[in-house]
């Protein structure tokens, strides 16, 4: 899930090395303004066949908490 989150992100934000999107990292500490955000979670959410609301991703602190809300939510 980590290398899905990598390769959109890295889409959106080309600039930033894909090692760099991972752990405690945060969008916006990378670089992300808010519609880059709402690209790069709509990105993902088409890649990976979700339907999830956008509001679920509000309070996701870091990567590492969105790709553990990602795997959750690709269990259900």
């Amino acid at each position: 899930m980590t290398a899905v989150v990598q390769e959109v992100v890295g889409r959106i934000l080309p600039d930033v090395p894909r090692e760099e999107i991972a752990g405690a990292r945060h969008l916006k500490d990378l670089g992300a303004d808010s519609v880059d955000r709402v690209e790069i979670i709509l990105g993902i959410l088409e890649r990976l066949g979700l339907d999830e609301s956008m509001s679920s991703f509000s309070e996701l602190p870091d990567v590492d908490a969105l790709v553990d809300f990602l795997v959750s939510a690709g269990e259900r």
